[in-house]
């Protein structure tokens, strides 16, 4: 039976400020990036978000990002490799530390927003990422953009990367994500969401914006929680994945 883990970005709000339904999705997922409280999330937010995951037997995972609360990780910053190494370490250590706490391991790092954009394409940063998780050891695993130089790194470095998909973002020619200040970035129709997943994950492609097929290693899912009508994505997805055959398992 082919299987597949389905990630979904969670513990994005900030104090008294709330960002998506966790409770109701973590059900719904078998593995979490829960926000580090750089561009989204705090301490107590951090705790109860991986304590639901750990009693919903959902994988945790750390969600490090620019420091960047204003703009919630999405606007770009020049940082050195060192610095992006530090941050990621920084963030990641944190979110091990409450799952730890919780009786959990931390399964995995997955980048956040505009860093993860911009290590998809910059050597330096997908090489300090790739590092970054290799040492924070115990076999973390990288989630990573499929087919970008995040995954080339984690490679070098021994580190187990999983490509990464996206089930409610729609893709430029070269396999990147397309920025979401263009139309059409955010895929908000339940059923091309379906039709985009299954044609990766059984085809191994999928087809951007301007129509180029581009080959992608389907390994995990990811749907963002902070999009209206998340859950009826993943309500959808799993309906579409128990008719097909597909079965969900964290990596």
């Amino acid at each position: 039976m082919r299987t597949l883990d389905l990630n979904c970005d969670m513990g994005e709000s900030f104090g008294a400020w709330k960002m998506g339904d966790d409770r109701a999705i973590m059900p719904l997922i078998t593995s979490a990036n829960v926000a580090c409280g750089f561009h989204a999330g705090d301490p107590s937010t951090i705790r109860a978000t991986v304590r639901l995951a750990v009693d919903h037997g959902v994988a945790v995972g750390a969600h490090p990002s620019y420091p960047d609360l204003q703009g919630f990780g999405r606007r770009a910053m020049q940082i050195s490799a060192q610095e992006c190494y530090d941050l990621v370490v920084y963030q990641a250590g944190a979110v091990e530390a409450f799952a730890r706490a919780a009786g959990a391991p931390l399964h995995h790092v997955k980048i956040h927003g505009m860093l993860y954009n911009v290590a998809a394409k910059d050597e330096g940063l997908a090489d300090a990422i790739a590092r970054a998780t290799k040492d924070l050891g115990g076999g973390v695993m990288l989630y990573a953009l499929s087919g970008s130089l995040m995954m080339e790194a984690a490679q070098r470095h021994g580190v187990r990367a999983v490509g990464e998909v996206f089930a409610d973002r729609s893709y430029q020619g070269d396999g990147t994500l397309t920025p979401r200040g263009q139309p059409g970035a955010m895929i908000t129709d339940e059923a091309a969401s379906v039709a985009q997943v299954l044609m990766m994950v059984e085809q191994g492609k999928l087809r951007s914006l301007d129509g180029v097929e581009v080959p992608v290693e389907a390994g995990t899912l990811c749907l963002h929680g902070d999009q209206p009508g998340a859950i009826r994505f993943a309500q959808a997805l799993r309906v579409a994945f128990k008719e097909r055959g597909i079965a969900l398992r964290a990596p």
